[in-house]
């Protein structure tokens, strides 16, 4: 029998704590996954930084602590720059003991801690946090941490995490970078895989959006088109080549589209935007989102007819492929390493097709969407069952 306690049971997890690292995909990864779990308006945001400005960004291979340690060091002979100093969002700084004792101090009161990280940095605040506080904290990681599991009660990592171990992947490694690159350990019983990235764009988050901006986009010609366009990476590499190519295709299926809406990231290369500014803002079938004002994304996932990503995006692609609707991709054949393996993944599953500028798009076609975060949120769960525990709904 479960022990109740002021109110409520021990077992019962009223609140989580995301430790985030400032970037954007690795964060929603985590709030997304806290939405599925029913806590979205229960949890806090903390995050792990890196200095940042001046010789800090030839610095990212360090671990976070002596990355620290040098910019503390560089700052003390040059001047500190203020650039590198800390937080501009107002988000708290993640510190380990604290989060660990209030944990303790709120068990009897609260339950449970459910801690949710995502991206290396956060690594070794989150792991001490459940070091420090073993029977009062859930701890679920995301994104593989190469090695010593069972730090965490559950890991969820895309399969592509486990490219490395492939023997087609072993070959290509030299033997000294293999302890850095490959997954220490295969898949345990604490591992979850997933085929692409976690998200927050269920169907509760689409139907708002969806009411927010119908409109503006409801009345929109039919089929609406979605362009997001991603930024180049080490292994999904490209340029103003890709972007002629894109527009070039774009332009041989304008006639088959009722309205194009094209967006692009943060990552995106200036060049690259341009060059499709250039060549579509005065078509009339055409909208560019230019970054200004409130962002459409959620609203293009809802509404739109179908969609044209770059390859380098696992969010973006693991968003739109779980919406049922047809995902053109461009750029796969750029991607190397694991980003090519999480393309032949969806191309196998059938949830893209290569973009190739021929497609009518007017028609449609189908395929089981991908239902990662529901189905990450399922085990961690299960996982919390098991040890007599659940969330609070």
């Amino acid at each position: 029998m479960v022990e109740m306690v002021q109110g409520g049971t021990r077992g019962a997890i009223r609140r989580a704590i995301v430790i985030g690292n400032g970037f954007a995909g690795a964060e929603n990864q985590s709030i997304g996954l806290v939405r599925a779990l029913g806590l979205s308006d229960r949890h806090s945001l903390y995050r792990v930084t890196r200095p940042r400005g001046g010789i800090n960004r030839w610095l990212p291979w360090l671990p976070l602590s002596l990355h620290k340690k040098a910019d503390y060091v560089i700052s003390g002979i040059r001047g500190r720059n203020k650039d590198s100093l800390g937080l501009s969002s107002g988000v708290v700084e993640a510190d380990a003991k604290q989060i660990a004792n209030m944990a303790r101090q709120t068990f009897a009161k609260d339950g449970p801690l459910l801690v949710v990280a995502s991206g290396r940095d956060t690594i070794p605040v989150a792991s001490a946090i459940k070091r420090l506080a073993p029977e009062n904290v859930f701890l679920v990681q995301i994104q593989h941490p190469r090695s010593h599991l069972n730090r965490f009660d559950l890991v969820i990592a895309p399969r592509h995490d486990y490219y490395p171990l492939t023997p087609h992947a072993q070959k290509q490694i030299p033997w000294f970078l293999r302890r850095w690159i490959t997954p220490r350990e295969p898949p345990g019983k604490n591992v979850v895989l997933t085929i692409g990235a976690l998200h927050q764009a269920d169907s509760a988050a689409l139907r708002s959006a969806a009411s927010s901006w119908h409109a503006e986009l409801a009345p929109l010609p039919k089929p609406l088109l979605v362009v997001n366009i991603g930024g180049p990476s080490g292994s999904c590499s490209y340029g103003v080549d890709l972007a002629k190519q894109l527009a070039a295709m774009l332009q041989n299926v304008l006639w088959s589209c009722g309205s194009v809406r094209i967006s692009f990231s943060r990552r995106t290369p200036e060049k690259v935007s341009k060059l499709l500014i250039r060549e579509f803002s005065n078509n009339p079938k055409v909208y560019i989102w230019d970054g200004e004002g409130r962002n459409p994304h959620l609203a293009h996932l809802a509404l739109a007819d179908a969609f044209v990503i770059t390859a380098d995006s696992v969010s973006m692609l693991s968003e739109a492929c779980s919406t049922s609707k047809p995902v053109y991709v461009i750029g796969a054949e750029r991607c190397t390493w694991k980003f090519a393996d999480f393309q032949n993944r969806l191309e196998e599953r059938g949830v893209v097709r290569p973009f190739t500028g021929k497609e009518d798009m007017s028609m449609c076609w189908s395929y089981v969407p991908l239902n990662d975060t529901a189905e990450a949120a399922s085990q961690v769960n299960k996982v919390l069952a098991e040890r007599g525990w659940s969330i609070l709904a």
